[in-house]
């Protein structure tokens, strides 16, 4: 029994030490037989199919923040945060017809060694220090913080203790094994957490009728108004639809398509076609998340509601110790484990993938295969302790998943400009990307500072000006565009010859550039997963 009075049963406690043994196994089994190249390590050997890279990007996203995070949204505001779910389909589309056709026939290894061909080796350097930032501070450090947060309300155990027993056995396999064992043990990982969350849902709607509403009209009784609306007009979160429109696309550009974290997936992709339908397929299961995590938030307000009270956090711990039995419950505590594990392996791996090439690379040109993989794993140690370090402060934010998104919303402007106009627009020139970079990294600190709780409690920007996170990432973009345009035309256009092959000559060519290929072509697929995300729009409106 455990300071909350929970008591862990032990067929729940067999079932997670199964689980943490067979994902362990199963990491260093899939690398045991080869010889670690850098390209193997870090790019898995560009063998990846496009399911596994579709999964696998699903399951780096997916934490156990966006676990417990979207319910706990769910429960106090409803369905409008699933817009963080469904917006990214619509990058994800953009990753696979505009930027992945581009990262796979250059056959760079990281987003920054991209950014050098198109522009210069000072980009490259300042995004890889930028995105090893972002892999510490947001990819590791909170969740990390998150998992060890929820263990302590399922199971007592003490944060410190959590904290270590997590990134101990997740370092473990991604340090040793790289991209090749993070991609297999995440494809696994994406099977489980679905099922967990699936699971509970269906427990919770099955719940109702005990409550007394059996049909959608007595649901809507019972919840606040809007919880079921995605897109609203006056939201006290800062998520009005046109927020939504304009500002998630400057966060997503940058978290879906020039993130390593992320993007490291399709860089490992077997062909180019794989590289593009794998993120059609990542978008397809992005539409599930709202169902399965943010509508059992819903769901919970109307049958907890008067047990969680004003603590959302607790949503799903209260959803998960109420209404699931024992040995599911082990199932959906393995499925937790299985989210937050992912994420830190797949950001660990990149982060450890941008210092052994982009960094060390650039400082020593002519590094050994062996070498860059001793100072990746070197560099993956070092980089967990500062995560776990920083992973101690996640208590001085009222919530994890509003803050890791107003942290990105200060940081992805300089960078999606850069990436975004850098393949649309051929006259953008090295001098343009470095000031925007600069500028807009500066730009980016000082609103961190000024508008989260570094120095004293209020968001001066949000409450005081009134300008929302999602709004800053717009208008910090329109200002980083703006300053990229005018040093661009102030400066020489750049070589014809330079950047051949890496940009789009026209908007035209994006689409029509290339025959269709069959049904299968990934710009049809593109344009059937377009309208399927209008359709659910217009009915969630």
């Amino acid at each position: 029994m455990n300071e909350n009075g929970i008591m862990m049963p032990v067929l729940d406690l067999i079932i997670i030490v199964i689980y943490i043994i067979v994902v362990l196994a199963l990491g260093l089994l899939s690398v045991r037989k080869m010889k670690l190249s850098s390209q193997q390590y870090f790019l898995a050997g560009k063998s990846l199919p496009w399911f596994m890279v579709g999964a696998a990007l699903f399951s780096a996203n997916i934490s156990t923040i966006h676990l417990v995070g979207l319910a706990a949204s769910g429960y106090n505001e409803g369905l409008v945060w699933g817009n963080f779910e469904w917006m990214a389909t619509f990058c994800l589309i953009i990753l696979a017809i505009i930027f992945a056709p581009f990262y796979f026939k250059t056959k760079i290894s990281t987003l920054p060694e991209f950014l050098e061909r198109r522009y210069s080796r000072g980009a490259r350097l300042m995004v890889a220090v930028m995105a090893i930032a972002a892999a510490l501070f947001i990819h590791i450090g909170m969740s990390i913080y998150a998992g060890a947060i929820v263990f302590k309300t399922f199971f007592g155990i003490e944060v410190i203790i959590s904290i270590l027993l997590i990134t101990v056995i997740t370092a473990i396999y991604t340090i040793l094994g790289g991209l090749k064992a993070v991609v297999v043990t995440e494809s696994i990982q994406t099977v489980i957490l679905v099922i967990g969350a699936i699971v509970t849902t269906v427990f919770c709607i099955l719940a109702l009728p005990a409550h007394g509403i059996t049909n959608l009209a007595q649901l809507r009784e019972a919840i606040r108004p809007d919880q079921l609306s995605m897109l609203h007009t006056n939201s006290q979160v800062g998520l009005n639809w046109y927020a939504v429109f304009l500002g998630y696309p400057v966060l997503g550009i940058w978290y879906w398509c020039t993130d390593q974290t992320i993007v490291q997936r399709v860089l490992g992709s077997r062909t180019e076609q794989d590289a593009q339908r794998g993120p059609l397929f990542a978008g397809l299961l992005k539409i599930t998340p709202v169902f399965i995590m943010v509508l059992p938030g819903v769901l919970g307000y109307v049958l907890f509601k008067d047990v969680i009270g004003n603590n959302a956090n607790e949503t799903l711990p209260v959803l998960i110790i109420n209404l699931i039995p024992t040995g599911i419950r082990g199932v959906i505590a393995a499925a937790l484990l299985a989210a937050l594990m992912s994420t830190i392996s797949a950001a660990l791996n990149s982060a450890a993938t941008l210092v052994a090439i982009d960094i060390a690379g650039n400082i020593k040109p002519g590094l050994s295969d062996r070498t860059q993989v001793n100072i990746g794993r070197v560099s993956a140690v070092l980089i967990m302790l500062l995560a776990i370090a920083w992973s101690t402060q996640g208590g001085r934010y009222s919530s994890i998943f509003e803050a890791i998104n107003a942290i990105a919303a200060d940081l992805a402007p300089p960078i999606t400009t850069v990436f975004l106009w850098g393949v649309l627009w051929k006259r953008g020139t090295k001098q343009a990307a470095l000031v925007t970079l600069i500028a807009g990294f500066m730009m980016g600190v000082t609103a961190f500072i000024i508008d989260l709780p570094v120095f004293g409690t209020e968001k001066i920007i949000t409450n005081r000006l009134g300008i929302p996170f999602m709004m800053q990432a717009w208008w910090m973009f329109v200002i980083c565009s703006l300053i990229f345009m005018t040093v661009s035309l102030l400066t020489p256009k750049p070589e014809a010859a330079k950047i051949e092959g890496i940009t789009w000559k026209n908007p035209r060519e994006i689409l029509m550039g290339k025959p269709l290929a069959g049904f299968s072509d990934p710009k049809i697929l593109a344009g059937l997963l377009f309208v399927l995300m209008a359709i659910l729009y217009f009915i969630f409106r």
